[in-house]
Formats: C-alpha cells, sequence, structure tokens
C-alpha cells in the first residue's frame, strides 16, 4: 500500500499529495519499482490514509493549525474538531466522512484498525456513496465486513504470488464465521492449548 501510494506521489506516511511531513523516513524503494498505469480521467481528490501513522498525521495537522497563518486552518476538512480530542475510532471516521470528496482516488491501509464492526458497516456505506461520484479505493483489510463490498475484487498476498478470492474463501471470513458459528467449542480448543 505505501508503494502504491509512494508512486502516486502521497506522503509515506499518510495525508494528500500536497500534504508533507515525516516523522522517520522508514518506508522502502518499491514504490521506484511500481510502474503506473494512469487513465483518461485524473482523480479529483485523493488521500493515503495509513492506520499506523495516523497520530502523526493529526498532530502535524494540530502544529500546522496552531502557527500564524491568512490559510484557512487544515482541521477545518477533517469536521472543524482536533483529531486529538476525539476517540480513535471517531478521528478516522472524521476523515473518512469530512476529507474525503467525489472523484478521488483513497488508498487504505487497514482503516478498520479503530472501528468497531458498527462503524464499519458505516464505512461501507461511506464508501458507496464515493464510489456513485466516481471515487476509486485500494484497500488493505483483515476486515471482513469490508471486503464484502459488492464488486470489489479481493486479491491475496502469498508467498508464491497474487490470488482473486471470494469473500467466502478468505482466511479472515472463514476464521470470523467459524469463531461467531461455535464459539464454545473453539474457546475450549484455544484454551486446552494454551
Amino acid at each position: 500500500m505505501e508503494s502504491i501510494a509512494v508512486a502516486w506521489g502521497f506522503n509515506p506516511e499518510g495525508g494528500t499529495i500536497n500534504f508533507s511531513f515525516s516523522t522517520q523516513a522508514t518506508h522502502s524503494s518499491l514504490y521506484e519499482y511500481i510502474q503506473l498505469i494512469r487513465g483518461p480521467r485524473r482523480p479529483r481528490d485523493g488521500f493515503f490514509f495509513r492506520a499506523e501513522s495516523y497520530y502523526n498525521l493529526a498532530t502535524t495537522i494540530d502544529e500546522l493549525d496552531s502557527q500564524p497563518s491568512f490559510a484557512r486552518p487544515i482541521i477545518e476538512s477533517y469536521g472543524g474538531k482536533s483529531l486529538h480530542e476525539q476517540s480513535h475510532g471517531e478521528s478516522f471516521f472524521s476523515t473518512f466522512i469530512h476529507r474525503f470528496g467525489e472523484k478521488g482516488l483513497y488508498i487504505l491501509d487497514e482503516p478498520e484498525a479503530a472501528l468497531s464492526p458498527l462503524r464499519q458497516m458505516a464505512m461501507l456505506t461511506r464508501i458507496h456513496e464515493l464510489v456513485l461520484q466516481n471515487s476509486q479505493f485500494i484497500i488493505a483489510t483483515h476486515s471482513p465486513i469490508l471486503m464484502a463490498y459488492p464488486d470489489s475484487i479481493i486479491y491475496n498476498l502469498k508467498p508464491d504470488g497474487i490470488e482473486v478470492q471470494v469473500l467466502e474463501e478468505t482466511d479472515h471470513y472463514m476464521i470470523m464465521k467459524e469463531f461467531v458459528n461455535n464459539k464454545d467449542r473453539m474457546l475450549r480448543e484455544l484454551f486446552e492449548e494454551a
């Protein structure tokens, strides 16, 4: 995800193409070996959402907004309230609701990390609204809820290559289904091995 985002010109730590900050340069050079193929329709908006460095993004927004400026505060694009003054999940959701717009390219790396199952379903609704407005999403997720988006293509990255899967064949779906349908047996097995 990081390599695709950086090849597009996004900041490796997340944010928009025009939002550059760095807390530590730890990204790989894989982006140098990716060749992007662009169609005639260019995204009008975009965002690289990276769960692991989202805190750094929120901090940078607060820092930039605390400096004197004639520009509109950056936080207004995220709903107007500091992302640090919200719960982790609410701050994620504020970005999806307020910062994402039509005709965008959105690269999301584990966006479900702070979202409850109910919020993940609300995120599906938001994704659908934006897809209907000609936005495109590339998402790395462990969430069977997010993978359930209709007509999505699920790629499973394996040591021996990449394969396309249907939701019901993914490990995440099968494990979650087995646990929900057979909780007591699964807990017995887990605790017997411990």
